[in-house]
């Protein structure tokens, strides 16, 4: 984090190039920083064996292990001969296998009854686990002295190594580095680490890399933890602090205004939720400076109502509003609902529109030449309140009247550069309202959408019906799935209709993502389900008679468009999609939906595309319909989308199941390369604490004058145009 002065020079001078080259291209470590900051894995101690029983196929691993036999063996007809060792700890047996000339010193290094440690990939060869040629340190016996002394009485750091760069040569090479952890700056200001107890960086660096120990090593984890979210927690409180100084134009509400004239067409009363959100959103709309503010609501909580009722607020108050949607699907299906919603309030310059309407005009990359110059008219001249848009509303040419607030849906679809392009037509900064249905956990929205201010949706409209949801065991029990396609049946037959969706499209061009997925999972027996081939056996086979149809993303836009308005119509029975459907579909006639291969996609995945169904007042029915093994993760993963709605607590066992990059991002190459010691789940006291001394920090000394070292740390987390995009994924 903290890379200046010794800390800063590259490793090729302390390590050599050879090495420096390795750490480079295959762990991304550059200079003695880098690996100051490449903290162990796990610690092994002295004599104590690593557990063989559940060591992974295919994998890079380490082991610490006793030698129980060795023999020379021969083969080819006596022509070859090959070295085999057996290791034990007592909770499974190692084979490793030595070759030609090579057999010689590991057999002299390894007699039975030696230990040593074991580096290299696991296979397996005659139903045996074994490791070919691998590299290894013997811990102790003649001539090893250097080893023993190296290993006795320590805890002995395993770190994350690759190919050419066992554990041990990275022990080596930070030996080398070690000694500048004296020189590393402490970005923690002196009175939140003594308030906290903390050891200095320098202290912190030396006991994880050779802690005396175990208390070394939770004393280092706790003071290196607070660097990462102290630095990350400082960056997201100067970006707020940097937002709340633009200047914005106030919008506050018109009394008989087009809002008004809205509310008074509803059907229904807003929950109280939604009467909760909407005052903060209005209240943000009534300052000077501009809203950043994430609504998060439940697959089917409103926030489409809450999100409307704050364009409606802008236009009232003389702005435009513009919808950001990820997909063309999406864009299509916002602005026809919304239209709907607003009724004739939608035909403004219309012939039979209400006297207070406004256009609702939408903008994607397909459009025809004539409506997309129509929309852009619209746009620049102000007769349209409110667009509807894919990217295709950043690009250059479309201007506005007066841009006053930007709602981006499906927040992580999007990187930031997009989202503040939209934000930059505005002649002020507009105010911004970011809405997702993935819910986050608190942690996460603290240090992915640091900078924004949260909202929860968690309340269903009344109406909204439960939905039941349950696993399919299609291997282990066939009859299920034809019970399920048995129920898609009886509730077409009540007059509903039924989703079906598939991991995969099932095209030519689909090809190669399909060799890709089979090369991913050499265990898969089969390429994931697609939609065409799934729709046309279900059409001549357990669905025979119903009107089935297909919808993918790469069909042409006008076709999809087709597909989702007869669905919507009632005029599909089922439609066999890809998650194309996951997000603001809404055909509340839509009652069960069959999940193919349900075990290929991801919790908050599975969450989402079960929000499509039970959105009218008939209950809803989602089938997880999967091959995988009763006892396997997969299965457990599906037992717990089964067995909860609560899309808060998917969301924690999603992440609790994946790695901590994948949920931060592919954008958040700055945040994601900084948390190697911080878990955004478990550490969730450390990191809101982190948040509070930031603010403090960052109120009483917005540019870090008093605290260079702070500064000089946030320079090395991040340069100025990561800080501005450090914190969407």
């Amino acid at each position: 984090m903290d890379r200046v002065s010794a800390l800063d020079e590259p490793l090729k001078k302390t390590l050599g190039p050879a090495t420096a080259k390795v750490m480079a291209e295959h762990l991304d470590l550059h200079t003695v920083g880098d690996l100051l900051h490449h903290y162990p894995r796990r610690y092994e101690e002295r004599g104590q064996l690593t557990t063989l029983a559940d060591l992974p196929l295919d994998e890079d691993v380490t082991v610490v292990a006793q030698v129980a036999d060795s023999r020379v063996l021969t083969f080819n007809h006596g022509r070859g001969q090959r070295l085999e060792i057996t290791l034990t700890d007592g909770s499974g047996r190692l084979q490793l296998v030595f070759f030609g000339r090579g057999l010689h010193k590991p057999q002299k290094d390894l007699p039975p009854g030696s230990r040593g440690m074991f580096a290299g990939k696991v296979s397996v060869f005659n139903r045996k686990l074994q490791l070919a040629h691998p590299t290894y340190v013997p811990l102790g016996g003649d001539g090893e002295e250097d080893a023993v002394d190296s290993f006795a009485g320590r805890l002995i750091p395993i770190y994350p190594a690759c190919k050419g760069l066992e554990s041990w040569k990275i022990t080596k090479a930070v030996d080398a580095v070690l000694p500048r952890a004296a020189e590393a700056v402490d970005p923690l200001p002196p009175a939140l680490r003594e308030g906290r107890a903390l050891v200095p960086l320098p202290e912190a660096l030396l006991k994880i890399h050779r802690p005396g120990t175990r208390a070394d090593i939770e004393s280092a984890r706790a003071r290196l933890k607070w660097d990462e979210a102290f630095v990350l927690q400082v960056a997201l409180a100067r970006r707020r602090y940097a937002d709340a100084q633009l200047p914005a134009v106030a919008r506050t509400p018109v009394a008989d205004g087009i809002l008004d004239a809205f509310d008074a067409t509803l059907p229904f009363t807003l929950t109280e939720g939604q009467r909760k959100v909407t005052a903060e959103i209005f209240a943000d709309l009534a300052t000077e400076h501009p809203m950043h503010r994430l609504l998060q609501g439940e697959v089917g909580s409103g926030k489409t109502l809450v999100a409307l009722r704050a364009m409606l607020t802008v236009v009232d108050a003389g702005g435009q509003a513009a919808m950001l949607a990820p997909t063309e699907v999406l864009a299509q299906q916002h602005h026809r609902s919304i239209t709907e919603m607003m009724g004739r309030l939608a035909e403004g310059g219309m012939l039979g529109g209400a006297g207070n309407a406004t256009k609702v005009v939408l903008l994607t990359g397909s459009m025809g030449t004539a409506a997309r110059r129509q929309a852009l008219l619209d746009l620049v001249t102000g007769e349209a309140g409110i667009v509807i848009g894919t990217h295709a509303l950043i690009e250059d040419k479309v201007r506005f009247h007066d841009l006053g607030l930007v709602v981006v849906d499906e927040q992580h679809r999007f990187g930031v550069e997009q989202r503040d392009a939209l934000r930059s037509k505005g002649k002020q900064p507009p105010h911004l309202l970011v809405m997702t249905a993935t819910p986050i956990p608190r942690t996460v929205a603290m240090t992915v959408f640091g900078d924004l201010e949260t909202s929860v949706l968690d309340q269903l409209p009344a109406g909204r019906s439960p939905i039941a949801s349950h696993v399919v065991p299609a291997q282990d029990k066939p009859h299920f799935l034809a019970r399920a396609w048995e129920r898609v049946r009886e509730e077409v037959g009540k007059g509903h209709q039924a989703y079906v969706v598939c991991p995969r499209i099932g095209d030519d061009e689909d090809e190669k993502a399909k060799k890709k997925a089979k090369a991913a999972d050499d265990a898969e027996k089969r390429p994931p389900l697609a939609v065409l081939e799934v729709a046309e056996q279900l059409a001549a086979g357990p669905l025979a008679g119903l009107r089935v149809e297909v919808l993918h993303g790469r069909m042409q836009p006008d076709d999809k468009d087709t597909v989702m308005r007869r669905f919507a119509a009632g005029e599909v029975d089922v439609l066999v999609a890809t998650t194309v459907i996951e997000v603001g579909v809404n055909v509340p006639n839509a009652t069960a939906m069959v999940i193919m291969d349900a075990d290929r996609f991801g919790v908050s995945q599975l969450h989402q595309l079960r929000g499509r169904v039970g959105r009218g007042s008939a209950p809803g029915l989602c089938l997880l319909v999967t091959d995988a093994p009763e006892a396997s993760p997969a299965r457990a993963r599906l037992g717990a989308v089964a067995t909860t709605l609560d899309g808060f607590e998917l969301s924690r066992i999603d992440l609790e199941q994946r790695r901590e990059g994948d949920v931060l991002g592919q954008a958040q190459s700055g945040v994601r390369s900084s948390l190697r010691m911080l878990a955004v789940i478990e550490d969730e006291e450390i990191i809101a604490a982190a948040r509070e001394e930031a603010v403090a920090v960052v109120a009483a000394d917005p540019e870090l004058t008093g605290s260079p070292e702070l500064r000089t740390a946030l320079d090395a987390l991040l340069d100025a145009e990561r800080e501005q995009f450090l914190d969407k994924g």
